[in-house]
């Protein structure tokens, strides 16, 4: 089963500019953001980072899904939380590769019901999708 789009409601652009010590910024200027390398990767870390915008996009699009799931199953997920942790580092071969985890708070939802959405949340989710077979995600029930 193919995850692309057979239509495509909207599109997201933003143009960077100086790499990981430049600028991004999205055309309808709602992302507007300084760049710089954290300190563990030799800069001053005055400004946001690759790493934590990829975290933020996953984070908010993975708690959607769990939003969508959890109506499908009819489950009150009030006051749940997801939290992305996105790590960089050498892969071995000369580059850099990422992985994630996931911290998925349900509270209220019993500990197999709440295995069971973020399990379901991890099929349907855009990220989780484009990122499966790419980087580990590991996803943890806090």
């Amino acid at each position: 089963m193919s995850n692309r789009p057979t239509k495509i409601l909207y599109t997201a652009e933003a143009t960077a500019d100086g790499g990981r010590a430049g600028r991004v910024r999205s055309t309808d200027g709602a992302v507007d953001l300084k760049l710089a390398p954290p300190v563990e990767m030799g800069g001053d870390g005055a400004g946001s980072n690759p790493e934590q915008l990829f975290a933020a996009g996953y984070g908010a699009c993975f708690h959607s899904a769990l939003g969508v799931v959890a109506r499908r199953a009819r489950v009150d997920v009030e006051g749940s939380t997801v939290t992305a942790k996105v790590g960089i580092g050498p892969t071995g071969s000369g580059g850099y590769g990422l992985a994630v985890e996931l911290l998925v708070a349900l509270p209220g939802v019993a500990p197999e019901a709440a295995r069971e959405l973020v399990e379901q949340a991890h099929q349907v989710c855009p990220y989780s999708n484009a990122t499966r077979g790419n980087i580990d995600v590991t996803l943890t029930l806090v």
